[in-house]
């Protein structure tokens, strides 16, 4: 069977407003079905890397919290620390670029949390029933222990994935730093030699005798290290990195088991505005120009159904002149493909077949408008 995914174009009329037409939306969707009655709520969205500028404003995530409290919920807006050395490494870098970008109490009425803690460790160990590459998938904390999961996503291309979508924004944004590790890296981390100092933190929080400081320099012992990217998380330097060595294929299988983890025995609802679709993700500290007009927003119980309506309605528009995606164009032979065009070494639809079989959501999909 198919399932619902609906949609609102950008265009209000005098009297109206984006966010009027976003709140609609959201209720012709049917989030008022579920029960959000003194319920702790995760709404997990990106909060931008501090510079980029194509990440969703805070006034969506406003609407939304405001219309779960409503209905008696207890919203917290939420997203984990990255594995990448960047300004959100730490969960306090982290709350000074959301607030910088909009995401503060002040703006939004309620709480930001990340959800992974301090350092990305504070992670809880959810099964992943039929999961072919990960058993025990590694969720934020704060996420793991939500009563319900709403998505927010900022739908654009991203050089691994293809796109991030709902399915990126959910299972690789909900993955502590091990679960990053996980699902980035097939194997151990590596380690920068300019940017170690030997301090040993790396081996004083290593459980697996894995790391080891030899003149001065930390050294992985591939025979002992598991993967695990605790080092990562603790490194002072950020000298401690993965490979990104997982084939993309394989990648995103990984963020379909673990976007089956996070929603597991929750209720959940799904949103993804397809709109300033830059080329690359929002982890970025620099955004290029979008690779298509703006097109909507669309909302679903069904991540995966979602995922292939946005990704079906980026591919049928033009391209933006001027854009990387019209650079690419003559020059690939998927016309039709915009995220393939401008990142020809992804397989995005790895993941939506992937998830489909794991009973996430379908593919097939009946689209209603919503005015």
């Amino acid at each position: 069977m198919s399932s619902e995914v609906y949609f609102s174009d950008m265009h209000v009329g005098m009297g109206d407003s984006i966010l009027e037409k976003f709140r609609r939306l959201l209720i012709k969707a049917g989030i008022d079905r579920i029960d959000f009655q003194d319920k702790f709520v995760a709404v997990k969205l990106h909060f931008g890397e501090v510079g980029n500028m194509a990440f969703l404003r805070h006034q969506y995530a406003k609407v939304l919290c405001d219309y779960i409290k409503e209905r008696g919920g207890r919203p917290f807006l939420t997203d984990c620390n990255t594995l990448y050395v960047g300004y959100r490494n730490n969960a306090l870098n982290h709350l000074d670029a959301a607030y910088m970008n909009g995401y503060n109490p002040l703006s939004t009425g309620v709480h930001t949390i990340i959800a992974d803690g301090l350092r990305g460790t504070d992670e809880r160990a959810i099964p992943v029933e039929g999961g072919e590459y990960v058993r025990g998938a590694k969720i934020g904390a704060a996420i793991a222990e939500a009563d319900i999961i709403i998505s927010l996503t900022h739908f654009k291309g991203h050089v691994n994935a293809g796109f991030g979508g709902a399915l990126k924004n959910i299972g690789m944004g909900c993955g502590s730093k091990q679960g990053k590790m996980e699902m980035h890296s097939s194997g151990t981390p590596r380690v920068s030699r300019r940017r170690c100092i030997g301090c040993g933190m790396c081996v004083k929080n290593c459980a697996n005798d894995g790391v080891h400081v030899i003149d001065q320099k930390a050294v992985i012992d591939e025979e002992h290290c598991v993967g695990c990217g605790y080092c990562i998380a603790y490194c002072p330097k950020g000298a401690i990195m993965t490979k990104w060595d997982e084939a993309k294929p394989v990648m995103n299988k990984k963020i379909a088991e673990y976007t089956k983890a996070v929603l597991a025995g929750k209720p959940s609802f799904h949103i993804s505005m397809l709109m300033d679709v830059s080329p690359d993700c929002d982890c970025d500290s620099c955004n290029d120009v979008p690779v298509i007009p703006d097109v909507g927003m669309f909302a679903s119980f069904d991540p995966v159904a979602l995922d292939q309506a946005c990704v079906d309605a980026a591919n049928s528009q033009p391209v933006v002149p001027g854009s990387v995606a019209d650079a690419a164009e003559e020059h690939h032979e998927h016309h039709h493909d915009v995220f393939r065009m401008i990142h020809p070494d992804t397989d995005w639809e790895a993941g939506l077949i992937h998830g489909e079989k794991l009973g996430i959501g379908t593919r097939e999909y009946k689209l209603i408008t919503v005015e």
